[in-house]
């Protein structure tokens, strides 16, 4: 076993009795110990002036307890600690931290204690109060002072665990590596990976601990770009089947289109032609911003497959949205002759199936996993939206022999970063062209009391022949959640746009319902559409122009586009109204972001930074190991610098063995990669 393995219950410097507190922090070995990094860091060499007016930025104080007091406001239990500046002189200051319902701090706070607090100073009345500050009670000095006069950790923590005595054992922990010996270096120029966990802990400067960070970041980097090129290595080693003929099915297709495909399009197809005209399995990631026409590029490729003798399926992640690729597949292929199918978990349909035998296209959500019987001869998978599937999920379709082609897409744009982590193992095709006859979207971001304004907009715009949907984040009210819901809302709107023709659909109605109100809306019978999410993807209904979204500022920008992108969908302008009651400049600059741009890719950017790559993209679903200290939008340049490395570590010692290699050999396994194709 290596060393930094060893379990928590073997090393005797960590104390019994938070032996079982640190687990539950997810601790169990050495080297989880030392990979438990710092959240974030104070500056105890210095501390800031006790301040006299509020600001948006978090300050370090430290300061004597003049008085601890307790009191009830709104039901609410308050803990009040008067705070003195410790370097008290003639122009000191004093804060008043305060914590709501939390009984516990009397027990813990006294008068006379000396603390250190962090948090955001907020004037009110002439007090400059802290609102649930961070604070640690400073207690003597031990030799080492580590808690003080040095840029000191801050730590994730959890019950019963206490900053100091948590930063002591990791303090030790670091102390005993260094111990040790061990070099991890692979550049002279640069920190060992021992050193660098040295530094991460208890840097000597900011720049030493910059340095370790990206010594570190570069490691999990290379872990990262070790298990993706193993899958891509691995899927080039399964034997596959050409699945094209002539093509002139697919010809047949696109001539018959009411518009030509974009250059983008036709260059998409002629990349996946070419990669299904090999005998090695396809793996490609079809990507192109909303109304882009993925749809059209994926059934071209299928057409391919099922002219060279092949069947075809699609996996969709909603019946909504399977049922309305069947519905557009069985327009397009009535004339092609082509035998179509649609299995969800409670719609089994086909087309003229029961004439010439089984289906050459399956059209389904995820129950196609689970049905693999009804699949003869499997040439073609293709999966839309692949970010709602995990990578054991989209292995399990291709999970026979020989291994069919696989597109995947996805409406969402990825960042390059994100591509070569996520989709690291799938060759890459963009749509970035939207068809000519598309307008821009006007997009505004209004208060939500601007409700009959915007109810006065919609009828102006239904009374010009024209439909709207309105979205909200929840289907029911909650007593949690300060949030509108779509049921409870409904009734108003059907009042206040009265006598237009109203519409409610979301998650809870049966499969017929649902079928019954998008067949209503499309037809124009409905004239508005009140929604939740579930048409965020694939609902195509040309005619509408309006979308009106609620407490806007719940949703993150990549899903606010993509709800957008259901509008915009034909030669009339189209409107995007963006409802929301929140004033704070954070959430009211999130959204003006959707009003200055239509660029998914730039918009994807910002969504990267604000909510990161694992909100955006399921990432904890692809099998990857976790990015503690790297960053997908700050290490661009380590990221390819570790696609590198990996590269050549594989080279040189493909199954791992070497020490060196052993750590990455223990990742691969953790994330279900032991060396085969997850497709096998």
């Amino acid at each position: 076993m290596n060393t930094l393995d060893q379990h928590l219950q073997q090393l005797a410097w960590v104390p019994e009795p938070k032996r079982k507190l640190i687990q539950r922090l997810g601790i169990e070995t050495w080297r989880d110990l030392l990979e438990h990094y710092p959240r974030r860091y104070e500056d105890r060499t210095r501390f800031s002036a006790f301040p006299t007016e509020s600001s948006e930025e978090p300050i370090c104080l430290r300061g004597i307890i003049e008085k601890v007091s307790t009191r009830f406001f709104g039901g609410r239990k308050i803990v009040e600690a008067t705070l003195e500046d410790a370097f008290n002189n003639v122009l000191s200051g004093r804060v008043i931290c305060r914590w709501f319902n939390q009984h516990y701090l009397q027990r813990m706070l006294a008068a006379g204690q000396e603390l250190i607090v962090f948090g955001r100073p907020k004037r009110y009345k002439n007090r400059i109060y802290l609102d649930h500050p961070e604070f640690e009670i400073v207690e003597e000095e031990g030799e080492e002072n580590i808690h003080m006069g040095r840029i000191v950790p801050i730590y994730p923590l959890t019950e019963g665990v206490r900053q100091r005595a948590l930063r002591s054992i990791m303090f030790r922990a670091v102390q005993e590596l260094a111990a040790l010996g061990l070099d991890f270096a692979t550049n002279s120029d640069q920190p060992s990976e021992e050193e660098a966990l040295c530094q991460i802990h208890f840097p000597d400067s900011w720049s030493t601990q910059e340095e370790a960070r990206k010594v570190l970041a570069l490691a999990e980097f290379v872990a990262m770009q070790i298990v993706v090129e193993r899958r891509k290595r691995a899927a080039v080693a399964i034997a596959g089947e050409r699945h094209v003929a002539s093509g002139e099915l697919t010809k047949r297709f696109l001539a018959a289109l009411p518009y030509r495909p974009t250059a983008a399009q036709e260059r998409a197809i002629g990349e996946i032609r070419r990669d299904m005209g090999r005998e090695i399995p396809m793996s490609r990631l079809l990507q192109g911003d909303v109304g882009a026409g993925k749809t059209v590029v994926a059934a071209a490729a299928m057409l391919y497959a099922v002219e060279a003798g092949y069947q075809a399926a699609l996996m969709a992640p909603t019946q909504v949205l399977a049922e309305q690729h069947f519905d557009n597949f069985r327009g397009w292929c009535s004339a092609l002759d082509v035998r179509i199918a649609l299995r969800t978990g409670s719609r089994q349909e086909v087309s003229h199936l029961e004439l010439l035998g089984d289906s050459q296209i399956l059209i389904g959500t995820h129950a196609l996993l689970y049905d693999a019987e009804q699949f003869r001869r499997l040439g073609l998978v293709v999966i839309d939206e692949q970010h709602k599937f995990g990578v054991l999920q989209r292995a399990k379709l291709v999970e026979r022999s020989p291994v069919p082609d696989l597109l995947v897409m996805t409406a969402t744009p990825i960042p390059r970063t994100l591509a070569m982590t996520v989709y690291g193992d799938l060759e890459i095709s963009i749509l970035d062209e939207k068809p000519a006859n598309r307008r821009q979207i006007i997009t505004r971001v209004r208060p939500s009391a601007k409700v009959p304004e915007a109810a006065s907009f919609i009828r102006e715009r239904v009374d010009a022949g024209r439909q709207a949907y309105i979205i909200y984040p929840v289907i029911e009210e909650s007593d949690t959640l300060s949030l509108k819901a779509a049921t409870t809302e409904y009734s108003k709107w059907e009042k206040l746009l009265a006598p237009v023709r109203c519409g409610l659909l979301h998650g809870r109605l049966s499969p017929d319902e649902k079928d019954r109100v998008m067949e209503a809306f499309r037809e124009g019978s409905i004239n508005v559409l009140v929604s939740t999410t579930v048409i965020e993807v694939g609902v195509d209904v040309p005619n509408a122009t309006v979308m009106l979204i609620e407490n806007a500022e719940r949703f993150g920008l990549a899903q606010l586009h993509q709800l957008r992108g259901r509008i915009g969908r034909s030669q009339h302008q189209s409107y995007c109204v963006l409802l929301t009651d929140r004033e704070d400049p954070e959430a009211l600059d999130k959204l003006a972001i959707l009003e200055r741009s239509e660029n998914g890719f730039e918009i994807a950017e910002a969504d990267l930074r604000i909510r990161g790559p694992g909100d955006m993209l399921g990432t904890a679903q692809s099998g990857l190991p976790p990015l503690r200290l790297a960053s997908l939008i700050e290490d661009e340049a380590l990221l390819f610098q570790a696609k590198n490395i990996a590269r050549t570590i594989l080279d040189k010692d493909p199954g791992l063995q070497q020490p060196q290699h052993q750590r990455f050999a223990r990742i691969a396994v953790q994330t279900g990669e032991n060396g085969t194709s997850l497709a096998n």
